[in-house]
C-alpha cells in the first residue's frame, strides 16, 4: 500500500510517498480502507518534527481518515466488512497514522459514519468535534444576545465554530485578512466578517456592538490577535485561545488585562488534548458532532480534493496560508 512518511523533518517535501505491506488486523483489531483522509495543521507540526505529541520517525502524519471496514481480526464482534467508519487519531495511542491507504486500528477507535455523511465530509468531523469543546469550556454568556469574534474567519474549525454559536443564538463577527477569504467566510454562513487589512478591528466591533464588545473570542493566530481579541470584550467577556500560529504576544497579557480591570475579563487557553484521558467525554462530543452533521443543522465545509500523491501540494498551501475550508485526500 502507498502511504506518506516523514523520515527527516523539513518543509514540503520531506513528505515521501513510500511502499509498505498492507496491515493485517491482529486480535480485537480492524483494517480500515481509506476513502478520504484529511489535512490539517497538526499534520504540518508532525512534519517539521515540533508537534508536542510528536510520535517517532519515521512518522506518518495524518489525524483522521473515513473509510470502509475491509478486514477483521479475532474477537472483534462489533463491525462487519464494508461497514462505513471515521478514524481519529484523538482515539489512538500515538497521534498521526492517516495519510495511508489503510490503517489497522483497535476495535473500540472507530466511529460508526452515518449514511447521511460523505467520506469527504467526515474528515471535518474533528474540527466540528473541536468547536463543540470550545464551546464547552468558554461558558455562556450572561448577554441576551451574544457575540462572539472567531479569528481566521475562512479556517476550517472557524467555519464550524461559527455554525454551532448560530445555532446557539451568538451573532458571528469573523477575522480575514484577504477580500476572497472574507468573501468566502461570509459563505459559510457569517454574520459579519472584519477585513482586518482594510480597517481598523475595534471600530468595526464598537459598530457591529452598538459600543458595547464581543462577549467571547476564540482566537488560533496568538500574537496582536489576542491582544486586539482583548480590548473586542465586552464586561465579562473571555478570550479563548486555542492555538498561536503567529507566535506569543509582545505585550504582558495580564497587563493588557490589569489595564482593562473594570471589565473583568478572562483567557483561556485551550487544547483537545484536555480530553486525552477522558474517553467517554471526547467520545460523546463526536457523536454529537456526527449527529449535527448528519442532520444538516451544521454542515462541512466546502473541500478541496487531492490524491495522496499530492500532499506536498496541500502542504503548501498550509503553509503559505492559502487555503480554505477542508483539504481532502482521497487515495
Amino acid at each position: 500500500m502507498k502511504a506518506i512518511q516523514v523520515q527527516v523533518p523539513g518543509g514540503p517535501d520531506h513528505l515521501i510517498v513510500v511502499d509498505l505491506p498492507d496491515p493485517l488486523p491482529g486480535i480485537g483489531q480492524v483494517r480500515v480502507r481509506a476513502k478520504a483522509i484529511g489535512v490539517g495543521r497538526p499534520d504540518v507540526l508532525i512534519r517539521n518534527g515540533t508537534y508536542k505529541w510528536m510520535p517517532p520517525l519515521p512518522a506518518i502524519p495524518g489525524a483522521e481518515l473515513a473509510g470502509e471496514i475491509d478486514a477483521i481480526g479475532a474477537g472483534v464482534e462489533q463491525w462487519q466488512l464494508g461497514d462505513r467508519v471515521l478514524v481519529s487519531a484523538r482515539e489512538l495511542e500515538q497521534r498521526g497514522g492517516c495519510y495511508t491507504e489503510a490503517i489497522v486500528v483497535p476495535q473500540e477507535a472507530p466511529y460508526p459514519l452515518p449514511d447521511a455523511v460523505a467520506f469527504e465530509d467526515a474528515v471535518s468531523l474533528p474540527n466540528l468535534q473541536l468547536a463543540l469543546a470550545l464551546m464547552r469550556v468558554a461558558g455562556l454568556p450572561s448577554s441576551v444576545h451574544p457575540t462572539v469574534l472567531i479569528t481566521g474567519a475562512s479556517g476550517g474549525v472557524a467555519g464550524m465554530l461559527c455554525q454551532v454559536a448560530k445555532s446557539m443564538g451568538f451573532t458571528t463577527v469573523g477575522t480575514s485578512r484577504t477580500e476572497s477569504k472574507s468573501s468566502y467566510a461570509l459563505d459559510q454562513g457569517f454574520d459579519h466578517v472584519i477585513h482586518t487589512g482594510q480597517t481598523t478591528l475595534n471600530d468595526r466591533i464598537h459598530e457591529i456592538t452598538q459600543g458595547r464588545g464581543v462577549d467571547l473570542v476564540f482566537d488560533h493566530l496568538g500574537g496582536q490577535s489576542l491582544i486586539d481579541g482583548l480590548h473586542s470584550l465586552a464586561p465579562l467577556g473571555t478570550v479563548v485561545s486555542y492555538n498561536i500560529i503567529q507566535g506569543m504576544p509582545t505585550e504582558d497579557v495580564f497587563k493588557v488585562l490589569r489595564n482593562l480591570l473594570g471589565k473583568s475579563l478572562a483567557v483561556r487557553c485551550f487544547s483537545m488534548h484536555t480530553f486525552d484521558q477522558d474517553t467517554l467525554a471526547r467520545r460523546a462530543l463526536m457523536l454529537n458532532a456526527m449527529d449535527l452533521m448528519a442532520r444538516g443543522i451544521v454542515k462541512a465545509p466546502a473541500h478541496q480534493l487531492f490524491k495522496l500523491s499530492d500532499v506536498r501540494k496541500t502542504h503548501e498551501l498550509l503553509d503559505h496560508g492559502l487555503a480554505s475550508g477542508k483539504l481532502v485526500m482521497q487515495p
